[in-house]
């Protein structure tokens, strides 16, 4: 059976590749500690479980010292020039996205159940392919495994230009990259440690809680205001549903549960617009396009998102009473 653990060490190889190119890449000013960066990354991602809570802890302090003093750069990458990629680009078309758009195609074959059967109930007897209890997550890594794949063969390249080409963009992001996994975790710590209940609690005391649509208003603006705070609405999710979502709305109030959620994770992305700690979504596209402006894409799109919020307030308090 094929468990999350095997996707662990799909991504601890992953940046133990980057870490080794990286120590042998001399054209980055600071190649060792970059390089010290990612390979802490795939110990932990590789060996966490058996190494002890103080281990763990101390790695993590490193990770952030070295983060935290600039210790990341980018170096000299293997590139095709201008000319070649304009040739590649003539000669493959639209033929380009195949491997894009076999990710969800993938998932979706490998995770949920198309007309009344999915690939993840294939095994012998009691054994089955994939780990139920993990079973999207597993279905997307080998999604991006079998999408590597068909992208090599289509531009007639190695796996080992995929690392290469990755490793730029990976340098690039920096400790960015681990973003939005750090904050989706946080937020299930948020909630086992009460903050849930303690939003419940404010709630309950500054609005009418016997009006609907007032608390349709504060789930949806709380899950933007703490996306914003947060910079992932992962992070606001688990917070804000059990604090406000499941006891004011679908317990007092009736709402569906579902569209519920789905709406208030749409709200908590109309936060993501408007934020930088969303580091990865809005900073790291400034420094890529190297605008001279680091908040661009934000001015740019805050008043996108503030409109959208409104719209899914609307959408929230119309259907999910229905």
């Amino acid at each position: 059976m094929i468990t999350l653990t095997w996707v662990y060490w799909l991504l601890g190889a992953y940046f133990a590749a980057i870490a080794w190119r990286g120590w042998r890449d001399t054209g980055n000013p600071r190649r060792h500690t970059t390089a010290l960066f990612w390979a802490l990354l795939a110990l932990l991602l590789f060996a966490a479980e058996r190494m002890p809570p103080r281990g763990v802890g101390a790695i993590v302090v490193v990770l952030a010292l070295l983060a935290g003093f600039g210790c990341l750069r980018m170096g000299r990458y293997d590139e095709s020039s201008a000319s070649e990629k304009r040739d590649e680009a003539r000669r493959l078309g639209n033929r380009l996205f195949g491997p894009a758009v076999l990710i969800p195609a993938v998932t979706l074959a490998l995770a949920v159940k198309l007309f009344g059967f999915s690939l993840s109930e294939v095994g012998i007897g009691d054994l089955r392919l994939l780990d139920s209890r993990q079973t999207t997550v597993i279905a997307l890594a080998i999604a991006c495994v079998v999408a590597l794949v068909a992208a090599c063969r289509l531009t007639r390249q190695t796996p080992w230009s995929a690392v290469e080409q990755s490793r730029r963009l990976v340098d690039a992001i920096g400790w960015a990259a681990l973003l939005p996994l750090l904050l989706a975790t946080l937020g299930s710590v948020f909630e086992a440690g009460g903050v849930g209940q303690s939003v419940a609690g404010v709630v309950r005391a500054v609005i009418p809680v016997d009006n609907a649509f007032v608390v349709v208003v504060a789930y949806a603006v709380g899950m933007a205001v703490f996306t914003i705070i947060m910079g992932n609405a992962f992070a606001a999710f688990p917070v804000m549903t059990a604090g406000i979502a499941l006891p004011l709305l679908v317990q007092v109030h009736g709402a569906d549960p579902a569209s519920l959620a789905a709406i208030g994770m749409l709200s908590g992305y109309c936060g993501t617009l408007m934020t930088p700690m969303a580091a990865n979504f809005n900073l790291v596209p400034a420094a890529l396009l190297e605008l001279k402006d680091p908040y661009a894409v934000i001015r740019a799109q805050w008043a996108t998102g503030a409109v959208l919020l409104l719209c899914n307030v609307v959408l929230m308090y119309f259907i999910v009473f229905r």
